[in-house]
């Protein structure tokens, strides 16, 4: 059980630090958002990408999905909070 927390933990993260760095613009958003902006992004992504392909899980395809995910999510969250400015 901790070692599945843990995962969840890492791999919001990195999919949360890689949806930071495909959207441009400065994030100010710290550790904590980032890793949940990962973990919910990878909710939706990994539920988008399941309809569309059928696997679920930590395979390559799954990651794909939670990026494209945190992405989604990271987008929806500055427009709602107005927190990023291209450009500044």
């Amino acid at each position: 059980m901790l070692f599945t927390i843990l995962g969840w933990i890492l791999f919001g993260l990195i999919a949360g630090f890689i949806a930071r760095a495909i959207v441009p613009g400065k994030d100010d958003i710290g550790i904590w958002r980032t890793i949940l902006l990962g973990v919910v992004g990878s909710f939706v992504g990994g539920l988008i990408f399941g309809l569309f392909t059928g696997l679920h899980g930590f395979q390559p395809a799954g990651w794909i999905g939670s990026i494209i995910g945190a992405v989604i999510v990271l987008v929806i969250y500055n427009k709602v909070t107005g927190r990023k400015r291209i450009g500044r």
